[in-house]
């Protein structure tokens, strides 16, 4: 069965091309080896952090709101039992157990006894905590605690039949392997919510993705949360009658997550609680259970891939860990570094506790699941050759070159849900392989009146209105030409719904490595002044560089760092730069009107870092050709991009690095010093470079200075 769902998989992507088959990547490439210290290094900082916030009873009390939140002291007690497992902070033994004997105390009381009546996050990390404190505890206690563990969970539950009930699934599971419940009792909950609830939530083929549907579009952050909690139902060995659905559905929608990680490590933009730090640590758990999955099956280069999509998110999550005083150890809530009084990208169950509890349950949890000693290999984001479009609930579009990723929302969201729109229409993210992502943007915004994206605008009635600002009217169209790990063609056609007032315009997106040209056009509706949006990025809530010159604005968080650089290509681009910034969770967007009286508004989306050339260095040497582009970075030429690191495409061969094949391929070459260093094609053929003549296999890359990346 999994065999054809990926045969369906590769089809829906690309064709006859699969994605991930590929292996060279066109950026210099490293492994980063995390070690597995760090993991508890990072947990016994929150674990400290969160220590001094508990009262005598045991209750963590929030900072902000001065009362107990949600989980925030069973998934505390966790943490500190895994530390206190492994040998460390044996300090913080007694804190551990206060908020044991806190948490099982209200779990055995009942829901009405439990914190704002959320026991369904409290089944699974209480279970799991028990043999975390085993004989570091006084016997009687741990008894206590054990039969606390007991209570039915119809007495323990609100019973809200989304993500929530898979913490439940999850939790009995557990208690059955722990002997606190009979696996019949186990078995007959978890199928009656699966066959009933849950199996309704997942998409279709062949994403298999998990519907949360608590905004429209839906979340792709909660998604990780009712997805992860079934991949750890199979992983802790469920074998009732649906098991094997399950983790079928879970392994193929969390392969299906490495296309929508961004580069660096983000998890996908879209939905309710959107660019929340915790959900980098859910996406890093459930890529080290599968690491671990895949490597005992022999699988080792998926292995390598999941490892490395798991050091990717944690890595990512480190850029919103604090240091400063009170608060060391402990990270922001969402992904900016404003104060959290504010509450920036907020929902009203986003608080400082309750998500650095996720953030520390989550990584203890990963820490377990993380045995072996598994060889980083790169990840589908980092590879790219892929432009995808998710099901019309999630709404969202995603392409990657050579490590350049582009996310796209075709629609937004046009009624507020907790508190908040989370989903602009219009491009919301680029970022860019061993780049600073927060610049990119990494989201846009919506506040239920105006809305900032990379997409077009229009005046209308004498005033201009953004695509952004326009989910009640517009949605978005995505299409798709060419696909390679060096070159993706792909479009976004904007138009009015049910064929409404208002111009159409169409964005052309040629991406490569080195950046995006996007190419926009009207192509319908009324005649009027029209122009494309910059998202710039101003303040994070720190001091920021942001410049406005001449066809370009740049922003960077300092000399000599990574910059985006948004580029006017039309020689007469003017740049309209008065409208008010908007606040979205990574931080102020300035929304930069770029106008031309060209029929076609080109623009270079440029994430640059400080050893490449200049903004104005680029721009000076920028040229249109027939059938594509040259530049100080690279050029393209029908189906073909070379650069200064890399080259491919489909075709016979790249004239300028001397490489010849025996028949028109599919193919990736990486480059040194001006030379080929390896090679890959997608079928058998033989390679001529230079005076060097090779014979290559399939997807089997071929080293001309010996093997990298090892």
């Amino acid at each position: 069965m999994r065999s054809s769902v990926f045969l369906l998989l590769s089809v829906a992507l690309c064709g006859a091309q699969i994605p991930d088959r590929f292996h060279l990547t066109a950026r210099p490439w490293r492994s980063l080896d995390i070690p597995t210290e760090r993991y508890l290094e990072v947990i016994e900082g929150e674990a400290r952090f969160a220590a001094r916030l508990q009262n005598a009873q045991g209750a963590i009390i929030d900072p902000f709101l001065h009362f107990e939140h949600q989980y925030a002291t069973p998934y505390f007690a966790y943490a500190v039992g895994t530390l206190i497992h492994e040998g460390r902070a044996k300090d913080l033994l007694s804190f551990g157990a206060r908020a044991m004997e806190h948490a099982t105390d209200c779990f055995g009381k009942g829901v009405d006894a439990i914190p704002e009546k959320h026991g369904e996050f409290f089944i699974a990390v209480l279970t799991g905590a028990l043999p975390l404190y085993k004989g570091a505890v006084p016997q009687e206690q741990w008894l206590r605690w054990q039969e606390r563990m007991k209570t039915p969970s119809a007495k323990v539950v609100r019973g809200s039949t989304n993500n929530w009930e898979t913490y439940v699934m999850k939790g009995d599971w557990l208690r059955y392997k722990a002997g606190l419940i009979s696996r019949q009792a186990a078995v007959d909950g978890i199928e009656r919510a699966w066959n009933e609830r849950q199996s309704k939530r997942i998409a279709a083929a062949p994403w298999f993705l998990y519907h949360d549907r608590t905004s429209d579009p839906d979340t792709l952050s909660v998604e990780a949360v009712g997805r992860g909690n079934l991949l750890a139902l199979a992983e802790t060995g469920y074998d009732g009658p649906s098991a094997a659905d399950i983790r079928r559905i879970a392994e193929t929608a969390t392969r299906n997550t490495m296309w929508l990680q961004d580069p660096t490590g983000q998890t996908p933009a879209n939905g309710r609680t959107d660019n929340h730090v915790w959900v980098e640590i859910g996406y890093q758990l459930a890529f080290d259970v599968m690491a671990e999955s895949e490597w005992l099956r022999g699988n080792r280069e998926r292995a390598g891939q999941y490892r490395r999509a798991a050091s990717l998110a944690f890595r990512s999550a480190q850029r919103w860990r604090r240091s400063d005083g009170e608060w060391a150890g402990s990270f922001y809530v969402t992904k900016n570094f404003f104060d959290p009084a504010l509450r920036v990208g907020y929902q009203p169950a986003s608080q400082y506790t309750n998500y650095n509890g996720s953030l520390m349950f989550h990584l203890a949890e990963a820490f377990h699941a993380r045995k072996n000693a598994i060889p980083e290999r790169p990840t589908p984001s980092e590879i790219g050759g892929y432009a995808l479009e998710l099901d019309a609930e999630f709404s969202s579009a995603f392409a990657n070159a050579g490590g350049m990723f582009v996310q796209a929302n075709l629609r937004g969201q046009e009624k507020e849900t907790h508190a908040n729109y989370w989903t602009p229409l219009g491009i919301t993210r680029f970022a860019r392989a061993g780049w600073e992502t927060r610049l990119g943007p990494s989201d846009g915004a919506f506040d239920g009146s105006r809305g900032i994206s990379f997409a077009p605008a229009f005046e209308e009635n004498g005033k201009w209105l953004r695509i952004a600002d326009l989910p009640h009217r517009y949605t978005g169209k995505w299409s798709v030409s060419f696909q390679h790990p060096m070159l993706v063609r792909c479009s976004i056609t904007y138009e009015p719904k049910g064929g409404g007032p208002g111009p159409v315009f169409r964005n052309d997106l040629v991406i490569t490595p080195d950046g995006v040209l996007s190419e926009v056009s009207r192509v319908g509706g009324p005649d009027v002044r029209w122009g494309v949006v910059w998202p710039v990025m101003e303040s994070d809530g720190r001091p920021m560089r942001f410049k406005y010159g001449d066809r370009v604005a740049t922003v960077s968080y300092g000399e000599n760092a990574d910059e985006q650089a948004f580029i006017a290509l039309n020689d007469d681009a003017k740049l309209m730069t008065n409208d008010a910034v908007l606040r979205s969770t990574f931080g102020d967007l300035r929304p930069v009107i770029i106008m031309t009286g060209a029929k076609v508004s080109r623009t270079f989306v440029y994430p640059r870092s400080a050893s490449d050339p200049s903004a104005g260095e680029f721009l000076r040497s920028w040229k249109m050709t027939q059938d594509g582009f040259s530049s100080v970075l690279g050029t393209v030429d029908k189906t073909i991009y070379t650069g200064r690191n890399a080259a491919g495409g489909r075709g016979a061969g790249v004239s300028q690095k001397g490489v010849k094949f025996s028949e028109v391929c599919d193919f990736v070459t990486q480059i040194e010093g001006g030379q080929v260093s390896a090679i890959e094609s997608d079928r058998a053929v033989t390679a001529r470079i230079g005076d060097r003549t090779m014979q290559l296999q399939p997807f089997t890359p071929s080293y001309l200075r010996g093997e990298k990346g090892k």
